[in-house]
């Protein structure tokens, strides 16, 4: 554990331990209408990016599809 290279008085510990708990943290300012607008935007940005991209790559990951198209590739090269 960190060891201290000088001596401390009890004392001043002691002391110490008694006022850290007196402290409150300043109250939060609150966000103006025009950071929760920002927010909001850039949330709604995300998701429907995440959305569309979900929408968009659904038919490249159906198998099914994948092997019906493989095989008229198939059939319509051997036709040539």
């Amino acid at each position: 554990m960190f060891r201290r290279s000088e001596r401390v008085p009890f004392s001043f510990v002691a002391e110490g331990e008694q006022f850290r708990d007196n402290v409150a943290p300043p109250p939060r300012e609150r966000a103006s209408l025009g950071q929760v607008a920002g927010r909001t935007l850039t949330g709604l940005v995300v998701v429907a990016g995440l959305v569309g991209s979900l929408l968009l790559g659904m038919p490249a990951l159906d198998a099914e599809q994948q092997r019906e198209r493989i095989q008229e590739q198939e059939q319509a090269g051997h036709e040539r």
